[in-house]
């Protein structure tokens, strides 16, 4: 009944709402003009078709609007997909699709919204850049992905879709932007046949501009280069070879600080539920917008803070940010076409290199990773059966992790290694029951079976501040004990530090009882463990009319389970999701109109949450926790009006209702957790606090997301203006993990305009674009620095503009 409930609000909606459209790339007016809206071919469901024809929730973004986006960056998606939501940190793309996602990018979790470039499943959210240029299309698929991709995934699928090599033909392309914060982009493709029925494909493009933030940080200094070879073997034999390399330079995402929490000793602990904010009291910054936190007004503001531990002020954020990463893969897509049907084979292999320094939560964290996986995916897709359409497959991942992190907090610090193994195994199939040219059942099965291995050796120092002021009772006073800097190996140390299992050295600075102690932790873990679910999709689809379809489905997904490096929370479970859709898609009078509608209700259990916190022996940690479950629903209404030849209008709605139904997990020991959500404190626990969060709205999850954009061709002759602007708005939304009332974003908007001139016939073209009219740094990452509670902000880049030409032949 509730999916009923939903579909009629969407009907409803689509009555009084202005014609919508799906994210698609216009053509000109002219091409517009001659055929109505132009179709855009998608494979989403493993095989090639129409995007109308698609009966699955699907938006789709084509190289055209991508170029005109300057989309160089996974981030820049959060602007065409109202869905989708992506965090860029220093170390990674943190992506949530209607409120599922992850807050983290560490080797021991897996991504919830799986990320496919060019058919071949990426395994590790840092390995998601250097692949945004020379694209036909993206494809966001929004839900469960549990059936026909490779990896199973509880929110959903990016698939990154380059243009492939095009047979027999020379043609080429090449395009230069040059904008504010000195932008240098280029971007160009040449395709040289092989013969008839082969052709080679070279594509390139190299990135750079200088800081948003006046430190320096959220800059970008990338390149790249993609070789593909295809040829048709024989009339029946189809082979492509692709292969691809990538660097990111420069200092990555930066942060800003906003402000700090500061413990308030004077609230004692309750045993009945008070909210967690009540522990802390809030202490803006002051800076100025956009400061990054290595300019020399933040060093100041830093070392104006008391560190509360040991009682002294903090030292200068040191060493600076800087990325180093490449990254490599290279795949093969071989077609046989039999009488019984079309075999697909995908072998691919990726290696991404990461030597990189972040400043993370206003703290450093260095680390050294190298990431490598192959994967072989197999596909038959069977000629018809009497009314029985069918594909089956089989798919095979293999990846190993071998990293190296060091961290300062302060008085604590850790060195420590990682080794992480997966295999994963699947089996699925297909089958569709034509009932009718009209009526179809739809029907598919999946086995996973997830293998993993984890070994882990690190280090913990730790400066433990024994004098108080006044004495036994008050506030440490450690005025001259250091801090734990970044370190390899203990040897680095410049001041005595206890042998693997000794004791804790004491530190005197005057007679009587010792200053401060230095710690010495070792911990290992060698661990395994195996999940596996059977998940299954059913669907019906009705067409009602040439242009018109209708169709419901039920889908489930899982993501595996893992582990951590925190005492008491070593390893945690999948989760689960159940996803219930009802939509429609419609074009209406002769091709001019387009009206995509859709109803969902999704059901989230086991949810897994990643944050920073204390493990049970005290020692700062990264883990994994499953927190409970959430609802999330509500509608969508995509459109396209081509109101006349050269005018073109656009909107996108979503309704979002995500709420978190249960959400708990268990924090400590030491000081309350920073949280804006309640907390129970019972002492005799060893996890003594109890942080609910039942009630909130799901992550990243804005109830109203609009965007409108007006396309105007002006014909001159032969050429052409056009002319587009596009502006879009989201609701409020929590953007952190810890629900604190900084990390609720109110509602805002963001503006971009463009004006192209060239031949109608797209030959060439000069544009000049200017993006983030409004100049708002709107806040999408948000962190608290785990000891000095320092309240850090990531945001989108200020304003920008620039110009941009592009030739082709």
């Amino acid at each position: 009944m509730r999916l009923y409930a939903l579909l009629a609000t969407t009907a409803a909606a689509a009555l009084t709402a202005a014609p919508a459209f799906a994210q698609e790339a216009p053509a000109t007016g002219n091409a517009e003009a001659e055929t109505g809206l132009g179709e855009i071919i998608v494979t989403a469901q493993r095989r090639q078709e129409s995007s109308q024809k698609a009966a699955i929730p699907l938006s789709v973004i084509d190289g055209a609007a991508l170029a005109k986006a300057g989309v160089t960056e996974a981030s820049r998606l959060n602007e065409l997909a109202p869905a989708l939501s992506i965090e860029p940190t220093s170390t990674g793309n943190l992506i949530f699709l209607r409120g599922v996602g992850n807050f983290t990018v560490v080797s021991t979790s897996d991504p919830a919204v799986a990320f496919n470039y060019d058919g071949v499943y990426i395994g590790r959210p840092t390995s998601t850049s250097g692949m945004f240029y020379d694209l036909e299309r993206i494809e966001i698929l929004k839900g469960p992905q549990g059936i026909l991709y490779g990896r199973n995934a509880t929110g959903g699928a990016i698939n990154v879709l380059p243009v492939q090599p095009r047979l027999g033909e020379m043609s080429g392309r090449l395009s230069a932007t040059y904008g504010s914060y000195d932008t240098i982009n280029a971007e160009g493709a040449l395709n040289l046949p092989m013969g008839e029925n082969g052709a080679l494909r070279v594509s390139a493009y190299t990135a750079n501009h200088d800081g948003y933030l006046r430190d320096g940080t959220s800059d970008e200094e990338s390149a790249g280069v993609r070789v593909q070879m295809k040829a048709e073997l024989t009339p029946d034999l189809t082979v492509r070879v692709s292969g691809d390399y990538a660097h990111n330079g420069g200092a990555g995402s930066g942060v800003s600080y906003y402000g700090r929490y500061a413990y308030n000793p004077l609230v004692p602990l309750s045993a009945t539920p008070v909210p967690g904010t009540n522990y802390y009291n809030f202490i803006p910054a002051g800076l100025p917008e956009g400061e990054g936190v290595y300019s020399p007004l933040s060093q100041t503001y830093r070392q104006s803070v008391t560190f509360a531990p040991t009682g002294r002020k903090l030292d200068s954020l040191a060493p600076y940010a800087s990325a180093n990463t490449s990254l490599y893969g290279a795949h093969a897509e071989i077609t046989l076409k039999t009488g019984a049907g079309t075999l697909t084979v995908i072998p691919a292999w990726r290696f991404t290199d990461q030597d990189y320094v972040s400043d993370a939560a206003a703290f450093i964290f260095k680390n050294k990773e190298s990431d490598e996986q192959y994967s072989l995916e197999a596909r038959f897709a069977g000629e018809r059966i009497g009314i029985f359409d069918y594909t089956l497959g089989a798919y095979f991942f293999d990846e190993r992790i071998d990293n190296n992190t060091s961290i300062t907090i302060g008085n604590t610090g850790n060195a420590f290694s990682q080794r992480l193994g997966t295999k994963s195994y699947a089996g699925f199939g297909r089958i569709v029951a034509n009932l009718s040219d009209r009526l179809r059942l739809v029907g598919g099965l999946r086995y996973t079976k997830d293998n993993k291995s984890f070994k882990f050796a690190g280090i913990g120092a730790v400066i433990n501040c024994l004098a108080r002021i006044p004495p036994v009772v008050g506030a440490p006073a450690c005025p001259t004990a250091p801090f734990i800097p970044l370190f390899d190996q203990t040897t680095q140390f410049a001041f005595p530090f206890p042998a693997a299992g000794g004791a804790p050295i004491p530190v005197f600075t005057s007679p009587g009882p010792p200053n401060y102690l230095i710690i010495r932790t070792d911990t290992t873990f060698n661990r395994t463990q195996s999940n596996s679910r059977m998940t299954y999709r059913g669907a019906v689809e009705f067409d009602l009319a040439a242009q018109s379809m209708l169709y419901a489905s039920i889908e489930t997904g899982y993501r595996s389970g893992g582990f951590a490096a925190a005492i008491g929370f070593e390893t945690y479970n999948p989760e689960y999701i159940t996803a219930y859709t009802v939509g429609m898609k419609n074009r209406f009078l002769d091709n001019r109109v387009q009206l995509n509608l859709e109803a969902f209700l999704w059901d989230y259990t086991d949810q897994q949450i990643n944050h920073v916190g204390l493990d049970l022996n005290g020692r700062t940690a990264n883990y994994t926790q499953n927190v409970g479950k959430s609802r999330i629903q509500g509608f969508e209404v995509e459109g396209r009006f081509l109101v006349t030849p050269t005018t073109l209008l656009s909107a996108n709605v979503q309704y979002l209702d995500a709420k978190q139904k249960a959400f708990s997990y268990l924090a400590g020991p030491g000081t309350p957790p920073l949280t804006g959500c309640n907390v129970t404190y019972t002492a005799a626990n060893a996890s003594p606090y109890l942080v609910d969060c039942a009630g909130f709205t799901s992550y990243n999850s804005p109830k109203w997301t609009v965007n409108l954009a007006a396309q105007q061709t002006i014909p001159v002759g032969d050429f052409e203006f056009v002319a587009n602007v596009d502006t879009q708005y989201k609701g409020a939304r929590p953007i952190g993990f810890a629900y604190l009332p900084q990390q609720q974003l109110s509602a805002n908007w963001t503006t971009n305009a463009q004006i192209q001139f060239g031949p109608a016939d797209g030959g060439w073209s000069i544009a000049g674009f200017v993006r983030n009219i409004e100049n708002n740094r709107i806040p999408i990452y948000s962190s608290t620095h785990p000891t000095a509670g320092f309240f850090i902000n990531g945001t989108t880049p200020p304003r920008t503009y620039g110009v941009r030409a592009s030739i082709k032949f």
